[in-house]
């Protein structure tokens, strides 16, 4: 079975960049509904999936006491931990 990579792992084969990693965090703090967002050329994620996956970023985003630079940081390592799909 072979496993889809992770956003990061696209990146280090610099098939997704890190303005479009950007433009994700982008997207997904001016709409946390935001579903399917393209990766690169050939990749897609589904954001409000991705954050809501992590635990973690999940419980920054939701704290109205943490900074605008936390939740961005959670929500750029949820999206670098995901496996987009080939769009």
């Amino acid at each position: 079975m072979t496993t889809r990579p992770t956003t990061s792992e696209l990146s280090e084969a610099k098939l997704v960049s890190k303005d479009d990693v950007a433009a994700a965090v982008d997207a997904f703090m001016a709409n946390p509904s935001t579903t399917t967002f393209p990766l690169g050329k050939d990749y897609a994620l589904d954001l409000r999936d991705a954050v809501a996956a992590s635990p973690f970023a999940l419980g920054v985003v939701m704290n109205p006491h943490a900074r605008p630079a936390s939740k961005r940081n959670a929500i750029r390592t949820a999206i670098l931990l995901e496996r987009p799909v080939k769009a």
